[in-house]
């Protein structure tokens, strides 16, 4: 009989293991309940103080960021409207008023 527990949603991990109600992962000590639905899909992205971002929403530069080609870094405490989130480092993606089209890393940047 294959094992049909499901990996960790966290870490992928295979070797979560069923504890009372729960399943848990031994690698990064998740513990969720397989029975509620779980969208896998989702694209989880937190800025630097912790807060889920979602797309559409409107974040704020925390410092200064160097712009390779721009004679100018973008200023800490830009506000940056209508950011899409992405996969990847760079997981922000904005039009930024004086640069242009550019990709963020959400550690620098707060929701406003």
């Amino acid at each position: 009989m294959p094992d049909t527990t499901p990996p960790c949603p966290q870490c992928h991990s295979e070797y979560a293991y069923p504890m009372d109600m729960l399943l848990v992962c031994p690698e990064c000590g998740h513990e969720w309940n397989p029975n509620e639905v779980q969208d896998d899909n989702s694209l989880q992205v937190k800025d630097a103080n912790g807060n889920l971002l979602q797309d559409g929403d409107t974040v704020v530069v925390i410092k200064n960021l160097p712009v390779k080609g721009a004679s100018s870094p973008i200023k800490a405490g830009t506000k940056v409207k209508n950011i899409r989130l992405t996969e990847g480092d760079h997981n922000i993606d904005c039009k930024i008023d004086g640069f242009g089209a550019m990709a963020l890393k959400s550690e620098f940047v707060k929701k406003a």
